[in-house]
């Protein structure tokens, strides 16, 4: 009897300090960015994103809100050896994290006149200011076959932060064949925005990040039609504070609008987002971590003179769904560009990017 009393105490001790270990898990999961949060924003890229630019400099802003939620359950079973015994330990855990995040970016850009490798070289900056609002309520649970009783704790945490974010340089390359547009990209993450492991809610996110890709663009001037589609791979570096490292993401933005006029453009956006890899360096228990999610919405823009040269505003949202590992809502941007003004050659309407950046 003794020794039973002695191996269900041991039993509960292990069950206490396992569910230390998952409340510190969920802790570290959430408030990091690997947890279903990717250096690749899906939506980055929209309508016309292979067509051609005009020489000089750009400037782009945008207003980005982003407003998501995820909840689910990780259930693990552990066979622990005790003596002659192998009891099973059941952990099961319960989490429920939303976010409400608005940035403002801003884009100065340059794009060569002299052609490089046949194409239009573009070099671009982004880097923001902003806000993060996040909160996480949390309860991991664990029971025995040798205990009568279960044993739960609870987490519950909020945190609003301001700050910069990383920053975001990128390089693109266009070729134009008539109404068929192509591009490739590349660009990565430069961790200097505001991030630190124990927070709740980061701006930046805290490790560094190269990805690149294609770009395609239909447009037809004549008839004002229009589809794009960029896909793209990132790969991740290691985040030092947590020991983590995200897996490979695939990602495949696309928009397709109609010109009803010269300057009015409305239409579809969306995306689908996939990790391919699993992460290294999460705890077993949550692992692995392998993001998914799709989205889609509406989009309108509008073009109009400004001082000589040539403004353009877009409305876009996407509704999510399809997620996995991720939290998912919705999320809007409002973007206005500053470009030099068409040529008199120039009747069509202007290529404009409505890409938005990471956040």
């Amino acid at each position: 009897m003794h020794k039973h009393l002695a191996m269900r105490t041991a039993c509960a001790a292990l069950l206490i300090v396992g569910l230390i270990a998952i409340r510190d898990a969920i802790r570290n999961s959430a408030h990091a960015d690997e947890d279903g949060v990717s250096f690749w924003i899906p939506g980055f890229f929209g309508s016309l994103a292979a067509a051609p630019q005009q020489p000089g400099w750009s400037l782009t802003s945008m207003l980005y809100n982003t407003n998501v939620s995820a909840s689910g359950n990780a259930a693990v079973a552990r066979e622990i050896t005790i003596g002659r015994f192998n009891p099973k330990i059941n952990i099961s855990v319960d989490a429920h994290v939303h976010a409400d995040a608005t940035i403002g970016f801003v884009a100065p850009s340059y794009t060569f006149a002299t052609p490089f490798l046949g194409g239009q070289a573009s070099a671009i900056l982004l880097f923001g200011y902003g806000n993060n609002d996040t909160s996480l309520n949390a309860s991991a649970t664990a029971s025995t076959d040798l205990l009568p009783f279960s044993i739960t704790r609870s987490v519950a945490l909020s945190q609003d932060t301001t700050g910069f974010t990383d920053l975001i340089p990128m390089f693109t390359d266009r070729w134009n064949a008539g109404v068929n547009n192509y591009m490739v990209y590349i660009t990565g993450d430069i961790p200097v925005g505001l991030y630190n492991s124990s927070n709740l809610a980061n701006i930046g996110i805290g490790h560094g990040a190269i990805d690149g890709g294609v770009g395609y663009t239909y447009f037809d001037e004549k008839t004002g039609h229009e589809f794009s589609a960029v896909a793209g791979l990132t790969g991740n570096f290691e985040n030092h504070s947590t020991n983590y490292t995200n897996g490979i993401d695939f990602h495949l933005d696309w928009g397709a609008s109609q010109f009803l006029t010269k300057q009015l453009q409305v239409g579809l956006v969306g995306y689908v987002y996939e990790q391919l890899t699993g992460d290294d360096g999460c705890a077993p228990v949550l692992c692995p971590f392998k993001s998914r999610v799709i989205g889609v919405g509406p989009q309108i823009g509008y073009i109009f003179p400004v001082a000589g040269m040539q403004g353009y505003v877009n409305l876009k949202g996407y509704g999510e769904f399809d997620a996995a590992n991720r939290p998912d809502g919705w999320n809007v941007w409002l973007t206005f560009v500053l470009s030099p003004a068409p040529t008199a050659a120039q009747s069509s309407p202007p290529p404009i990017i409505t890409k938005t950046p990471r956040s």
